[in-house]
Formats: structure tokens, C-alpha cells, sequence
């Protein structure tokens, strides 16, 4: 943080530019900050950079627009460990190749999803990428807070089963 005072800028103004920016902030050392500063993301092991552009390839991936970023950083938290610090950077890396031979300097640098989505396409049947997409399946939608939003109500044994919740309503057809 003195480093960031020396050079003016506070932490805050920092979240605040970032805000107004639209885009996550390295907001320090280890420290990623989401654009509505509701959330923020710390990194151990694996870069600032590595973590952003997990991130940005969750959302790809999976993109859903009503889920927030913050559930995505849950998801890919996993990733930031020792074990895992080795393949990260080595997939980032091949994702940006992927965008450098794209055109682009790097995967972030990538304005446009379909963009995104297209470079993916040129990694998708690397393990990396295999990883990622399979632990995005319980890492994302195993989490209970998501649930409502795509209108899971959750297990329904301890609730009686579905039968007498709602399993015959077929007001659809």
C-alpha cells in the first residue's frame, strides 16, 4: 500500500478507476478487485495475470450474464495452490499464443466474446482446457447461492421429495 501512496494513488482511487473502467484491477501485489468492488480475489501462487485471464475463460466457457464474476473466482480458487501452479502458467501461456497467433496480444487484450470463444476452440482439446471446463462443472454449479438464479431450489428429500413440490405442474403445456 505505501508503494501505491508513493506513486499517489491510493487504494481506493485505485478501485474507484477500476470501477468506472469496467474491468478487473490488480489492485496490488497478489490482489484482484472486480469492477462493481463487491468482491475481490486474492492470489497466492499463480499470477495476477494467470488468475484474470482464469477468469475471463470461466466466463467464457460457462457465460451466463445474471451470475456474477465473484462466483467464478470461487470456482477457479482451486487453481491458485502449489500443485496446480505449474499448469496454469504453461495453459495460460498456450492461450495466449492462441491469441497472439489470433492477432491479439494477449487473451484479455480479446474485446469481443466470439474472439474469445474462437481462440478457445484452437485449445479446446488441450488438458488444460479439459481441466478447467470439468471443474467448472462442480466448482461453479455446485455452489448453493447460484442455485435461485437459474431456479434450482436445491435437494428436495428433506423437504418431503418433489412429488408434493411441484414435480406434476405442467402449466407449460
Amino acid at each position: 500500500m505505501s508503494q501505491l501512496r508513493k506513486q499517489g494513488l491510493t487504494r481506493r482511487a485505485l478501485l474507484s478507476r477500476a470501477v468506472a473502467a469496467g474491468a478487473l484491477a490488480v489492485a496490488g501485489p497478489g490482489f484482484i478487485a472486480a469492477p462493481d468492488a463487491a468482491w475481490a480475489v486474492e492470489v497466492a501462487a499463480i499470477s495476477e495475470h494467470e488468475m484474470a485471464t482464469l477468469l475471463q475463460m470461466t466466463r467464457d466457457i460457462f457465460p451466463h450474464d445474471r451470475v456474477g464474476d465473484r462466483y467464478y473466482a470461487v470456482a477457479v480458487k482451486g487453481y491458485d495452490s502449489e500443485d496446480q501452479k505449474a499448469d496454469v502458467a504453461q495453459g495460460i501461456a498456450a492461450l495466449d499464443a492462441a491469441a497472439k497467433q489470433a492477432g491479439f496480444d494477449s487473451y484479455l487484450s480479446v474485446g469481443w466474446e466470439a474472439d474469445r470463444v474462437a481462440i478457445l476452440r484452437m485449445i479446446e482439446d488441450t488438458p488444460f482446457f479439459q481441466t478447467v471446463r470439468g471443474g467448472l462443472v462442480t466448482g461453479l454449479y455446485n455452489q448453493k447461492e447460484v442455485w435461485p438464479i437459474f431456479g434450482y431450489e436445491g435437494e428436495s428429500f428433506s423437504q418431503g421429495g418433489y412429488i408434493a413440490r411441484g414435480f406434476d405442474d405442467i402449466d407449460w403445456l
